[in-house]
């Protein structure tokens, strides 16, 4: 098979995983008490050390120290933009679970009306502004390593969870219907394989060595913004510090045996 439909698939692979989330919204009835807060630190354990540790370096060496210093903080600047323009109260990683949202059409405090159909839409549009930037990421390291990039898109898969979370709960609270809430996390998602396929179309017909390090650096400075800023601090949210920093330890020794391994 093609690398480059690899990478495509890897892409959509990450990206609909919000859909995952989607169905752990309806079956569980708390998810967030213990798997949201260690799936999150793992995969920001992961990213951060794949940025560093491999993706940095490669880009050093593939485009000289100074290219991809810059490429890197292009990259950071670029998806904190991205972050900036999205309001804070539709921030996709500032999930609430069902003390604020309920499950199914009420909840304890009666606060599951109609209103919340807003809440799952600008979710929506904000997951898929996010996940443009990661789908990039995605097809860009699938690309260079494909061992790395399967690496990469299982993390970027885990963070992409409770994102679905937080569009299915407020949609599943306005509407009642399952099939809405899935729909719209479905589609939240495919931002990803969007992504890759604009930076295919647009990349490769000037992709060479030299450019692809840049890119890779850029994408480590995307990935470590998303870790530091998104990813970690909103599995502290959840109020389970050493189970996040279980998940980050582990998301590094994973990432680690991986490389040594490839």
């Amino acid at each position: 098979m093609s690398p480059v439909i690899i990478a495509l698939l890897l892409s959509t692979f990450a990206g609909l995983s919000t859909v995952i989330g989607a169905l752990i919204a309806f079956g569980i009835k708390r998810p967030r008490k213990l798997f949201l807060p260690f799936a999150l630190g793992l995969s920001g354990g992961v990213m951060l050390y794949v940025s560093f540790v491999e993706l940095f370096p490669d880009a050093v060496e593939g485009a000289g120290e100074a290219k991809a210093i810059l490429a890197f903080f292009a990259g950071v600047v670029f998806i904190a933009i991205i972050d900036l323009i999205i309001p804070e109260m539709e921030n996709p990683h500032h999930f609430q679970d069902g003390r604020r949202h309920g499950r199914g059409r009420e909840d304890a405090e009666g606060v599951c009306t109609p209103a919340m159909m807003r809440t799952g839409m600008f979710t929506a549009l904000a997951i898929t502004i996010h996940n443009f930037p990661e789908g990039i990421a995605t097809f860009a390291t699938a690309l260079t390593d494909i061992n790395l990039g399967v690496v990469i898109a299982f993390a970027i898969a885990l963070h992409n969870i409770p994102e679905g979370i937080s569009v299915s709960v407020p949609l599943y609270c306005a509407t009642g219907s399952k099939k809405t809430a899935l729909k719209y996390s479905f589609i939240s998602g495919l931002a990803e394989p969007l992504g890759a396929v604009i930076a295919y179309l647009v990349l490769m017909p000037f992709l060479n060595d030299a450019m692809l390090a840049v890119l890779l650096a850029c994408v480590a400075g995307i990935m470590v913004y998303i870790s530091v800023d998104e990813i970690i601090p909103a599995a502290y949210s959840y109020g389970k510090s050493h189970i996040v920093v279980i998940g980050v330890v582990m998301g590094m020794a994973i990432m680690a045996a991986s490389l040594l391994m490839l």
